[in-house]
């Protein structure tokens, strides 16, 4: 594969009538130097003259407005998660061992990446796969339909082969361990290796993450949401999630493609104090909180709606 450069919000305004400026999922250059993220806010509003085009309903004209007047959007505003949304389909047989070799190659290759530039660790959902935010001098590395990519001043993807050679082709040295604040790591593969991908698994990960972006990013304005975090990748659980409420009731929401106690993606609420297992609610019993599994929202009429629905019950259950 070629890759070529990416800039996300830029390529979305050029589809765009003049006087319109773009919003979307994905993290776009150039590097933030904000020391609380050092990451864009992909979908913030900002201060623009132009007409604002979201995903977001009420902060500007919508994708699927816009698509509407330009049915030629249609595809872009699809395929990108910003509207019209595609329905996740049955998975691919092979999921769990795309899914840990994924797991592994956030964990152990990208996120080091970062951090080793700017501390900071978190990921997120880019087309194709997942990334960092751009940082240093303008740079991105992420996983992008099966191929490793590099993005600086010019672009290079690779095969994805072992975790050795990831860290070699991302200029960082392969460590088992990189950074003290986890508590529960993917116990690491060898560094040589060779990582499973199945091209049909690894779509159907980068399918999830646009899904779970786009679902997470309208949780973030709930009425009387109360602290709420950014959409983040997070490598050591490999999964997409905001933090949003008080202190005695603040959970984490999020799409994971799978675990060991989960065989298939699902979404989630763990609250951070103990929960009351006397409401049904609250039904998974591998971690503090609440699933919806990928099955259901296969049999979802709406399943973008069905994902919000359960996120907002576990926010008003916790919170009145």
């Amino acid at each position: 594969m070629t890759a070529r450069p990416r800039n996300a919000r830029a390529e979305a305004t050029a589809l765009l009538p003049p006087g319109h400026e773009a919003r979307v999922l994905e993290p776009s250059p150039p590097a933030s130097t904000d020391p609380e993220w050092f990451a864009d806010d992909p979908t913030a509003p900002g201060s623009t003259t132009a007409t604002v085009v979201t995903p977001i309903a009420s902060e500007g004209t919508t994708w699927e407005e816009m698509a509407t007047t330009y049915p030629g959007l249609a595809g872009y505003v699809a395929s990108h998660w910003l509207g019209l949304y595609n329905r996740l389909e049955p998975l691919p047989a092979d999921l769990q061992n795309t899914r840990r070799s994924l797991h592994q190659l956030a964990f152990y290759a990208l996120a080091p990446a970062r951090h080793a530039v700017n501390g900071k660790i978190g990921l997120r959902y880019t087309h194709g796969g997942f990334g960092t935010p751009f940082f240093g001098a303008n740079e991105q590395v992420r996983f992008e339909n099966g191929y490793l990519v590099r993005q600086k001043e010019d672009v290079e993807s690779y095969p994805v082969t072992t975790l050795g050679d990831a860290a070699e082709l991302l200029g960082i040295p392969y460590r088992r361990v990189w950074f003290d604040g986890f508590d529960d790591l993917p116990e690491p593969v060898g560094v040589n290796e060779r990582m499973e991908l199945d091209e049909a698994s690894a779509a159907a990960i980068a399918e999830w993450f646009g899904f779970g972006a786009s679902v997470l990013e309208q949780l973030r304005r709930i009425p009387n949401g109360v602290d709420v975090s950014r959409v983040q990748l997070w490598p050591e659980h490999f999964d997409l999630a905001i933090e949003m409420g008080p202190a005695q009731t603040r959970a984490s929401y999020g799409a994971s493609p799978g675990d060991d106690h989960h065989p298939e993606p699902y979404l989630y609420v763990a609250a951070e104090k103990a929960v009351d297992r006397s409401n049904p609610f609250w039904n998974d019993h591998a971690f503090n909180g609440a699933s919806f599994p990928y099955q259901a929202l296969l049999e979802a009429d709406d399943q973008h709606l069905a994902a919000f629905t359960f996120y907002e019950e576990g926010y008003r259950t916790l919170n009145g």
